[in-house]
């Protein structure tokens, strides 16, 4: 039983989100087939998707966006014509007598009036909700609501992992904000387990991604449209596709590469409020600003078919052995060890390119692998899979309501959601989330929790829910000697076999 309970640790927090609490047995279904409890999430048709009330395609939440900054234009204009207008200057020393005169006549004249400083300010004209806040935060809710209820957890868990692959950040503007939930769901979501190069390119041509990394902005110099505004490449998203979602570092690319790549994708755009190009929000290929010409890329020659082009070339770049190389590395790095087992990443890389970048065959291979289970539990809950965890195992099967205090704990841990700091996404190390000013905020927060949650709880039944009796003899006796329900449940959550995957 040991064994069994050991595999179900791992199941439920290397590849999980960590334990429900309540009846859901998640421990005991783990501990009877860790494998097939993971493997279980995989064979669910469309499980991967995710739909909620009220979320809304990308094309509709730019026309929404588009139409809340034209309100917010209108109310300010209307605010600006309805202040106070500003007072006559007085008049100066040179003013003659019988000018004098009459002002002090006009001032008896109206001297029933109301004084200028009695009289009510005009009604302040008010700007309409916030709705790209409200649309960033109902993306967050159906999220995280997702992440709680999920049996295991590991499709969320690829999900994660794959966003983070290909991020971009909420913090770039509006925009970004608005279509961050559902540039996850359209170009992330569909993909976790179908091919790499149909996620690649899905990704490259949305309109997220194209406005977090400039391409829009990005001219063929030679183009009709470099060459009358006298503008040329923008070599941002070019760059990260070589370096952050394909061939990695040391993949075997030059800076010629990166500039021929960004010539390819030229015209690589997305339709505006104006709907010139298109429906607003949707990708769109511009001709005009299109370098023409053939390119070449990695030593082969794309001919100038437009659109097709730059589509041919990410084909080939998520079928480069470097990319099988740098997938299997990131993946393993994820899952299993910040140092993953070099025969484990080999046999990953295999995978991946006998397979033509089938990421399902690349996770049922993770799965597979002995390694994947054997080596420690070393790697560090991110702050996301931490506060989640905790509310997988005090939600006791209630729906999450407001994702507000989930969000405000991301931000405080240093993991916003959907908003790293560059993109190469949020770090996944031990050294970046282990230090001790982090680990500092994580007792806060747990101590926060325990607060609110340890009169209706007992620490002792929840760590058999969270590990039974592959919990350690030090962590049974350090909860069993706490002096309160509050602190034992504080500990709980501070525990190896809590915090470790």
């Amino acid at each position: 039983m040991a064994r069994d309970s050991q595999a179900a640790l791992v199941a439920l927090n290397r590849f999980g989100l960590g334990a429900r609490g309540g009846a859901a047995g998640d421990f005991l279904n783990a501990a009877s087939d860790p494998r097939g409890f993971v493997k279980a999430e995989l064979d669910r048709p469309n499980g991967m998707l995710l739909e909620a009330p009220g979320l809304q395609s990308t094309p509709a939440l730019a026309q929404t966006v588009f139409a809340y900054q034209f309100e917010i234009v209108q109310a300010r204009n209307a605010a600006a014509k309805s202040a106070p207008k500003p007072q006559a200057p007085v008049a100066n020393a040179t003013t003659d007598i019988a000018g004098k005169a009459a002002a002090m006549e006009a001032t008896d004249a109206n001297a029933t009036m109301a004084p200028a400083e009695t009289m009510p300010p005009p009604k302040p004209v008010p700007e309409p909700p916030n709705v790209i806040q409200q649309t960033y935060r109902a993306e967050a809710l159906a999220r995280l609501q997702r992440a709680r209820i999920a049996d295991c957890g590991f499709v969320e868990r690829l999900v994660v992992f794959w966003s983070n692959h290909f991020c971009i950040s909420a913090n770039k503007g509006g925009l970004a904000r608005m279509w961050a939930g559902s540039f996850e769901r359209e170009a992330i979501r569909p993909y976790v387990l179908g091919r790499f190069g149909d996620m690649l390119k899905s990704v490259e041509q949305h309109p997220a991604m194209l406005f977090f990394l400039d391409n829009q902005q990005s001219l063929g110099p030679e183009s009709r449209a470099g060459e009358l505004r006298k503008r040329g490449l923008n070599e941002n998203l070019a760059r990260e596709i070589m370096e952050l979602h394909t061939l990695g570092v040391g993949g075997g690319y030059s800076q010629d590469d990166v500039t021929s790549l960004a010539r390819i994708i030229t015209g690589w755009t997305f339709a505006g409020r104006r709907g010139q190009l298109g429906t607003p929000g949707t990708f769109a290929f511009n001709a005009n600003a299109h370098q023409p010409g053939a390119q070449r890329l990695l030593g082969k020659t794309y001919e100038n078919t437009g659109v097709a082009q730059g589509e041919a070339a990410l084909a080939d770049l998520a079928r480069h052995p470097s990319t099988a190389t740098f997938i299997a590395t990131k993946f393993a790095r994820h899952f299993v060890a910040d140092d993953p087992p070099p025969a484990l990443v080999a046999q990953l890389r295999d995978v991946f390119g006998k397979s033509d970048g089938d990421l399902k065959a690349l996770t049922i291979a993770l799965l597979d692998s002995e390694q994947a289970w054997q080596t420690p539990m070393t790697k560090m809950r991110s702050p996301y899979e931490f506060l989640v965890a905790i509310g997988r195992l005090l939600g006791e099967g209630r729906i999450l309501e407001n994702p507000n205090r989930v969000l405000g704990g991301l931000n405080l841990l240093g993991q916003p959601l959907w908003s790293p700091a560059g993109p190469n996404g949020f770090p996944d190390s031990n050294a970046a989330w282990a230090a001790p000013e982090g680990m500092k905020l994580r007792l806060d927060i747990s101590a926060q929790v325990a607060s609110r949650s340890a009169e209706s709880t007992d620490a002792r039944d929840l760590l058999e829910l969270v590990a039974a009796d592959a919990a350690s003899t030090e962590t049974r006796r350090t909860i069993e000697r706490a002096e309160s329900r509050q602190q034992a449940l504080a500990l709980l959550l501070m525990s190896p076999e809590f915090q470790r995957r």
